[in-house]
């Protein structure tokens, strides 16, 4: 079995390649770059965007909070994604909280500097038709089936695509979430995710060292998340 990532997690990749150069010029020169440490907001649910925000270093997540305050972490950015622009495009509050996992850099284009260049630019505009039309079929895929399997199943499920989004080469993946956020991610308890990580610990699936896991079998969590 090969697992691909590509139906879980947006194409990793530039909206800009391929703007002709004056277009893509004035992104470049009004581009800001940011620094956030760990915990930090870039942005809140039911706020309007200010901006784009392009990921350079780090990893962040995005999630809604129910009335008591108990996070949903819909997905996790990483390094070359771009965060902000869907609401911006549509003028409606942003639906979800964005967070840093870890301290991150960023490159912040202001709404009005992107604005102007999708209002130019065709280019630009079919590209960001393209991106949606794969990021809208990636939270139908994920979506669709974290509702239907169970708790054991988004777990290895969970785990696989995280250990693709924390690669950086070919070597062991450490995947560092906290309990907490990882729960989020896969919609359960804090206290069912420990049962299911000791379950997979003693069947040797993964490894596990404080907050930090290692996936020994990928092979097997493939077969757990498509059991059900």
């Amino acid at each position: 079995m090969s697992f691909s990532i590509d139906t879980y997690h947006f194409i990793t990749g530039s909206i800009f390649e391929g703007l002709p150069h004056k277009e893509f010029r004035l992104l470049r020169d009004h581009m800001l770059r940011q620094e956030y440490k760990k915990g930090k907001l870039l942005f809140q649910e039911g706020t309007y965007s200010r901006g784009i925000y392009i990921l350079r270093k780090g990893k962040v997540k995005i999630y809604q909070a129910n009335k008591d305050g108990k996070e949903q972490i819909v997905y996790i950015y990483s390094k070359g994604e771009i965060m902000g622009y869907r609401p911006l495009l549509c003028d409606e509050p942003h639906p979800v909280s964005s967070c840093a996992l870890e301290d991150i850099v960023i490159s912040f284009i202001p709404k009005h500097i992107f604005l102007e260049v999708i209002g130019m630019s065709q280019v630009l505009s079919h590209l960001l038709l393209v991106n949606l039309s794969h990021e809208f079929a990636v939270w139908v895929n994920k979506l669709t089936v974290f509702a239907q399997q169970p708790v054991r199943a988004r777990v290895a499920l969970s785990l696989l695509i995280l250990n693709e989004v924390y690669r950086k080469n070919k070597s062991a993946v450490v995947i560092p979430l906290s309990r907490e956020d990882l729960a989020n991610y896969c919609g359960t308890s804090i206290e069912t995710l420990v049962r299911m990580l000791r379950e997979l610990k003693d069947e040797k699936v993964i490894e596990s060292s404080g907050r930090k896991i290692t996936i020994l079998k990928p092979a097997q969590l493939e077969v757990i998340s498509e059991a059900y």
